[in-house]
């Protein structure tokens, strides 16, 4: 079973299943680079007119529209797509490779600590409003994040990003300084 929340984002919509839509964590897909795309069920949902861009996550995906596309006619198509999907296939939309391994790069404990901060205490609260925050860089005292999902162009994101994200990694990492969307 499907179902929807709301997010602060007007041109996004949260879909929220039982079963696992990702195993490998968030990963956003746009509509202008669906040509780039082999999976399927990404591609097929992303070619329905009005969808810009969505957002997989591990239980739930989040659909920004065009601010032309009615959520009357959205909504229904995307649950049917998903609903689809889960009918023909017992595994989740994005899979996990057996041989994908993830081997953490960063060696500046600066960085580390601004990741651990996104991961443990932004991640989970910006995706229940169905959006994303990526780590991107830091430099001189800046840090640089690509929001993703019902985040991206979202009206108060930049509230968001000011008062929360950047007052958040502010308190917890002395060498933060500032934090900007890209």
């Amino acid at each position: 079973m499907i179902r929807t929340e709301q997010t602060p984002n007007p041109d996004s919509l949260k879909f929220l299943s039982e079963k696992t839509i990702s195993e490998v964590g968030m990963e956003e897909f746009q509509s202008k680079n669906k040509n780039k795309i082999n999976n399927n069920f990404i591609k097929n949902l992303l070619e329905v007119q009005g969808v810009e861009l969505i957002l997989l996550s591990d239980t739930f995906l989040t659909v920004k529209k065009t601010s032309e596309a009615s959520w009357d006619v959205l909504k229904p198509t995307v649950i049917s797509h998903i609903n689809d999907y889960f009918q023909k296939n017992d595994k989740p939309i994005l899979e996990k490779k057996e041989k994908e391994k993830k081997f953490n790069e960063d060696t500046d404990e600066t960085v580390k600590k601004i990741k651990e901060i996104l991961d443990k205490k932004i991640r989970p609260a910006v995706a229940r409003d169905g959006g994303d925050i990526k780590f991107k860089s830091f430099e001189k005292g800046i840090v640089k994040v690509e929001l993703q999902g019902s985040c991206s162009g979202c009206p108060s994101s930049l509230m968001t990003l000011k008062q929360g994200v950047q007052n958040l990694l502010c308190h917890y990492v002395d060498e933060v300084k500032s934090v900007e969307a890209l």
